[in-house]
């Protein structure tokens, strides 16, 4: 198990394109940069019903902190959908903005969220402030 945070990453293909790989890439790359541990990347099409309902779907059943997608562009109407802000932070790799969960993670014993420093990431403790102890 992974001392790291955990995400996943998200695109559509069909705002991808031809350049899906590279936005498997950029996504790769943001989430080793940020401290996070990538468990993979989930991809849906115009055609998939039901896009932000069976991301959060995914998202609560793989147990991630975050999701790692190449813009809001991948969302409809280029708008991160509450749905998913309820369960996880999301992070955009262009730009790079991370918009923070909405809702408590709900993890027994877990940390509240994390705080994102250039020397890595720090988990949030119970009173709202980053845990220097667990930093270390």
């Amino acid at each position: 198990m992974s001392l790291l945070p955990s995400a996943v990453g998200f695109l559509r293909s069909d705002v991808s394109g031809l350049s899906q790989p590279q936005d498997e890439l950029r996504i790769r790359r943001a989430a080793r940069r940020t401290g996070y541990d990538l468990r993979r990347t989930i991809v849906f099409s115009d055609y998939t019903e039901n896009r932000a309902h069976r991301l959060r779907v995914a998202i609560r059943r793989l147990g991630v902190d975050a999701v790692f997608v190449p813009s809001t562009a991948h969302f409809d109407d280029h708008v991160i959908p509450a749905e998913v802000l309820d369960v996880a932070t999301v992070i955009t790799v262009s730009p790079g903005c991370t918009h923070t969960r909405q809702k408590n993670p709900g993890r027994e014993g877990g940390p509240l969220g994390f705080h994102h420093t250039e020397s890595g990431v720090m988990p949030i403790g119970d009173d709202g402030w980053p845990d220097l102890e667990a930093g270390q």
